[in-house]
């Protein structure tokens, strides 16, 4: 019986506490409730005791990954609802996107060499500044291990969101194209998330930009392969 339920409990709760997360967050407004930074907090709080690994956490509710597929159809939306605005600022979003990947790829693999990681683990963290359906392919076109990738993706949004608001009272950034662009590079899914609580034009900036960097890394990937 314990066998059966376990699975139902793991899906419960982590829809539960997704849920839960985003009551508070809507009535707070406080970042660290949000669902990014809560929910993994009170899973790895109860899996902690019972001594649940991830591979069994990730085998009970796999059907959760199986959204990223419709999500990743999902992100040619935007892309078309932005057309006008990718027709008139397509260089310096090309240039932006360029200019952020490779600050992301090469300050993830710098930083694997300092902490003398293993293969497996720097070609798992190289990606993680994109998006996660875009992030995983990437991963394992590399070589690296796509559910540690989505650990380290899920750790750089929620960083890169909490300092992207903290660097836009410092930086001279005043268009909404270069504050969403800021976010949705930095930090991906929760920068997009952040930037639409900044205004709608960043939100939808960022939104754009966040699927084109993903798009663009997952074509690099092959050059990747031959440069790491």
């Amino acid at each position: 019986m314990r066998a059966e339920l376990m699975p139902m409990f793991w899906l419960v709760l982590t829809l539960g506490t997704y849920g839960l997360s985003r009551w508070l967050y809507r009535r707070t407004g406080r970042y660290l409730l949000s669902p990014l930074i809560l929910v993994p907090a009170l899973l790895l709080a109860v899996a902690a005791p019972l001594h649940t690994a991830y591979a069994e956490y990730s085998r009970d509710t796999h059907w959760l990954m199986l959204v990223l597929g419709p999500v990743t159809v999902a992100f040619a939306v935007p892309i078309w609802q932005q057309r006008k605005l990718l027709a008139r600022h397509w260089l310096a979003l090309l240039l932006g996107m360029l200019a952020g990947s490779i600050a992301s790829i090469g300050s993830s693999y710098w930083l694997a060499k300092v902490l003398a990681l293993d293969t497996s683990l720097t070609l798992s963290l190289v990606p993680r500044s994109i998006t996660t359906p875009f992030a995983m392919p990437v991963a394992q076109s590399l070589g690296g291990v796509p559910e540690l990738t989505a650990v380290f993706v899920m750790f750089t949004g929620v960083f890169g969101a909490m300092m992207g608001g903290i660097l836009l009272k410092w930086l001279p950034l005043r268009s909404s194209l270069a504050r969403g662009a800021l976010f949705a590079v930095g930090a991906h899914g929760a920068g997009v998330s952040r930037a639409r609580e900044v205004g709608s034009e960043e939100g939808s900036v960022a939104g754009l930009v966040m699927v084109l960097t993903g798009i663009l890394n997952l074509l690099a990937a092959p050059l990747l392969m031959l440069v790491i």
